[in-house]
């Protein structure tokens, strides 16, 4: 599978820890995007039963392509579609004042604070930068909620349109149906908002490489009968960190993180497509953890777990979840022992800071059973020298269930004590 244009984002918005942007489109097809109509003249206004434009050419491009779109996605249309170009000036200060808005100085410092003493990036990373200039890199367009408007850069080529077009579209139409603000929601902490998005661009990814390959084929496919779909785009998408420089750079969970929706969303749609038939991700199809996106089986919920914390002020707490545990445990461990975070059954952490002033992490996790939960601890107990700071790993009980707590600097004058969530 080929990839001939550039990625594009949508709606900014604070999604699990690093993502604080939500991408829309990765921007990589299943073949060459084909060359469209190019525009002439002046920009006109058009105007469809289904696509609102001030560019005629973009807007009939746009109005040959939604209903087919549509159909494929499993959802109805159910008004038009606002379809606009933007320069990459007006982007960039779209994305700063959405960086300001989303992720504050305070929390993005937070955030690094967390993550450098779990051992997953240097202590001195920028976030808001790194953030800014990984979208800033790799926009071609995007859907805005809030706007209830797709935008596309007046910098891409019209060769690249089309399947630019195809994934947004797929959003535009999803947002008629589902508020996605609310499904990727950070107070739903960073598990479930990542798992959420991973559905809704799982989904619009699944359509658009099923187009793109028809337009290449000339003949229909229905990707929810081809087998291994997923691991016959990772190459592709794998592909992403050479192409841009600013994604090669970032630290490994970044790109995972980022690259994860894409890829592992797209695997996940498929694989409800082959049970029921097109239906979108949403409603009683929607998924709760990002282990559910990696092929766990729909009734293994994850608990929700509740920390409290005396002698030390909370600074910063979310869901460390199980697809940025597997990467901890690849980064720290080597890569492919992800699968040591098999029988995850929920977590939570806390950055503290203790009266002492120094900020510390203490993280809990649940799990299925005794046995996944000594086969994590045995391994990632050969590499405590890994963390930001002196650490400690122990086998405990959360509300019955087998658990593993994991302290990280200097917890002096503090206590914690862990439950769960529906606890009393």
């Amino acid at each position: 599978m080929m990839t001939d244009h550039l990625p594009s984002v949508s709606a900014p918005r604070r999604n699990g820890l690093f993502a604080a942007f939500r991408l829309a489109a990765i921007g990589l097809s299943a073949a060459v995007v084909l060359a469209t109509s190019a525009c002439g003249g002046g920009a006109q206004q058009s105007s469809s039963e289904w696509v609102i434009s001030s560019d005629r050419a973009l807007g009939e491009l746009a109005a040959a392509l939604l209903p087919d779109l549509a159909a494929r996605s499993g959802l109805e249309l159910r008004e038009p579609v606002r379809l606009e170009r933007r320069s990459r000036d007006q982007l960039v200060r779209y994305l700063q004042s959405k960086l300001d808005e989303e992720l504050s100085v305070e929390e993005s410092r937070a955030t690094v604070d967390a993550y450098w003493l779990l051992g997953l990036v240097s202590r001195d990373l920028d976030l808001r930068a790194v953030l800014l200039s990984l979208y800033t890199e790799q926009v071609a367009g995007f859907y805005e909620p809030d706007s209830t408007a797709l935008f596309v850069m007046d910098d891409q080529p019209e060769a690249a349109l089309q399947g630019l077009l195809v994934h947004e579209l797929v959003h535009a139409v999803q947002d008629q149906w589902a508020d996605l603000d609310a499904l990727t929601d950070p107070a739903l902490g960073n598990d479930r908002a990542t798992a959420a998005q991973a559905a809704i661009e799982g989904h619009a990814t699944l359509v658009m490489f099923e187009y793109m390959t028809e337009q290449m084929r000339g003949a229909p496919i229905d990707l929810s009968e081809i087998p291994n779909f997923a691991d016959q785009i990772r190459p592709a998408l794998e592909g992403m960190r050479s192409q841009f420089p600013a994604l090669a750079s970032a630290p490994m969970v970044i790109q995972e993180t980022l690259l994860f929706p894409y890829l592992e969303g797209a695997g996940f749609v498929q694989r409800l497509w082959a049970t029921v038939d097109r239906v979108a991700p949403f409603g009683e199809h929607l998924p709760t953890s990002t282990e559910q996106i990696m092929g766990g089986a729909a009734d293994d919920v994850p608990v929700e777990l509740r920390l409290t914390v005396t002698g030390g002020r909370v600074i910063h707490e979310d869901v460390l979840g199980r697809l940025e545990l597997g990467v901890l445990l690849d980064q720290h461990l080597g890569v492919g022992q992800a699968s040591l975070a098999d029988g995850w059954g929920g977590d939570r952490y806390v950055l503290i800071e203790t009266p002492g002033g120094d900020r510390s992490l203490v993280w809990y996790a649940v799990w299925d059973n005794d046995a996944a939960r000594d086969r994590f601890f045995t391994g990632l107990s050969r590499k405590l020298g890994a963390f930001g700071a002196p650490a400690t790993l122990e086998l405990t009980s959360v509300g019955g269930r087998p658990g593993t707590a994991l302290r990280i600097g200097r917890l002096d004058g503090v206590g914690i004590t862990a439950a769960l969530a529906n606890d009393p």
